[in-house]
C-alpha cells in the first residue's frame, strides 16, 4: 500500500513538472514561430542588402537585422544551421522585402538570386555597323574601336544565320538587331554583340524562317533586301510597297537602282547623288551590278523584315520621293510614268522652295 502511494507521488510529481513545462514549451514555440514571420505585412517595402564575399552567417544575420528584415539574429543563425543552409549563403546584392519570412530570405540567398545594375540602350532601325558603334559609345555602353574590333572576331559558325555572310564588308552587318535593351552595367563589347545577335536569332527563328524557305531565298538575301527597304522607306506604311518594287525588279532581272546602296558604297548619305556617284565602282552599287548586293547595308527592324518577306502585290517597278516633305513616294509601273512622277516631285519641291 505504501509502495503504491510512493508510485502515485512519483507520477504526481512528473505530472506537476510536465504541467509547468508544457505551457512554457507552447509559449516558446509560439514566440519562435513569431520570430520567423515577416517583420511587416507590407510587401512593397524593398531593401537592398549586399553580402560581401567571405561574410559569415553572423555577419549576414547582423546585416539583415540592421536593415530591419529579421527580428532575431540568433534565431536566424540557428534556423540556418538546422535546415542545412549554413555555409551555402552566396555573396552579392539582393533585393529583399520586409514582408518575407526567414525561410524565403534564406532561399533567395542560397539560390543566389542577386540583382545586377543595368543600363538601357537603344539601337535605331536602319543604322549600319559603324553608326551602331558610334551610337553605343555615345550611350557610354562601349568603346567604339573595341566594339568594331570584336565584331571582326565574331565566329560565323556560332550562328546558323551567318553562314552566307562571308562576302559582307562586316560579317554581322544587318544582324545587330535594332531594339531597346537592358544590359548589365559592366557588360563587355563582346557580350553586347552577343545580346544583339541572339535577339536577331530569336526574332527571325520565331517568325520568319519558314517564310524565307517558302520564297526559296536565303536568310542573308532576305536581310539584305530588308536593309535596303529600311533605308529607302521614309514611312512604315510604304515598306511593303517599296518591297514589291524590288521583288518585281528581281523577278524581271532589272537593276535594283537603289540610292541607299550607293550611299553605303560611298560611306556617306548624300542628299543628292551625282552621275559620278552612280558610277561608283563597288559591288554594293546596284546601279551597275544586277541583283542584291553582297550583304545588308544596315540593320532592318521587324517591319522591314516583314515587308521583305510579305511584299504587297503590285505591278510597280519605280518609285520616287515626293517633293512635299511628307516622306511619301510616287510609284510607277513604267519608265514614262516614273519620269512624270519625277517631274511632279520636282515641281512640289520647287513650290516649297527646296
Amino acid at each position: 500500500m505504501e509502495k503504491l502511494s510512493g508510485e502515485n507521488f512519483f507520477w504526481r510529481k512528473i505530472l506537476i513538472i510536465f504541467s509547468l513545462i508544457l505551457p512554457l514549451f507552447f509559449i516558446f514555440s509560439f514566440q519562435l514561430a513569431g520570430e520567423t514571420l515577416p517583420v511587416t505585412d507590407i510587401q512593397g517595402e524593398k531593401n537592398l542588402v549586399e553580402i560581401t564575399p567571405g561574410s559569415s552567417t553572423v555577419d549576414i544575420a547582423n546585416n539583415l537585422k540592421d536593415a530591419g528584415l529579421i527580428k532575431n539574429e540568433l534565431l536566424f543563425r540557428l534556423y540556418t544551421k538546422v535546415i542545412g543552409y549554413d555555409g551555402r549563403l552566396q555573396a552579392g546584392k539582393y533585393e529583399i522585402s520586409s514582408g518575407m519570412t526567414i525561410e524565403e530570405i534564406l532561399g533567395k540567398i542560397v539560390r543566389g538570386e542577386v540583382i545586377t545594375s543595368t543600363k538601357r540602350i537603344t539601337i535605331p532601325e536602319g543604322f549600319h555597323v559603324k553608326q551602331i558603334a558610334r551610337h553605343l559609345e555615345l550611350q557610354e555602353a562601349v568603346n567604339k574601336e573595341e566594339f568594331l574590333k570584336k565584331i571582326e572576331e565574331v565566329q560565323l559558325d556560332d550562328y546558323w544565320f551567318l553562314k552566307d555572310a562571308n562576302d559582307s564588308s562586316y560579317m554581322v552587318e544587318g544582324y545587330l538587331f535594332p531594339d531597346t535593351y537592358n544590359i548589365e552595367e559592366e557588360a563587355s563589347e563582346e557580350e553586347i554583340i552577343k545580346v544583339l545577335l541572339n535577339r536577331f536569332e530569336k526574332v527571325f527563328e520565331d517568325f520568319y524562317r519558314g517564310k524565307t524557305e517558302e520564297l526559296e531565298m536565303t536568310v542573308h538575301e532576305i536581310v539584305t533586301l530588308a536593309s535596303i527597304i529600311e533605308r529607302e522607306a521614309r514611312l512604315k506604311e510604304e515598306q511593303s510597297v517599296i518591297s514589291s518594287v524590288f521583288h518585281n525588279r528581281l523577278e524581271t532581272n532589272m537593276l535594283l537602282q537603289s540610292c541607299a546602296t550607293v550611299q553605303y558604297a560611298l560611306g556617306e548619305v548624300k542628299p543628292v547623288l551625282t552621275e559620278r556617284d552612280l558610277e561608283t565602282d563597288s559591288s554594293y552599287n546596284t546601279y551597275i551590278h544586277a541583283g542584291l548586293p553582297p550583304g545588308p547595308i544596315a540593320s532592318p527592324g521587324k517591319g522591314a523584315l516583314e515587308a521583305a518577306l510579305y511584299p504587297e502585290e503590285t505591278d510597280y517597278l519605280y518609285f520616287v520621293l515626293k517633293g512635299d516633305g511628307s516622306g511619301e513616294h510616287f510609284f510607277g509601273k513604267s519608265l514614262s510614268e516614273h519620269q512624270d512622277n519625277r517631274r511632279k516631285a520636282r515641281r512640289e519641291a520647287e513650290s516649297l522652295g527646296n
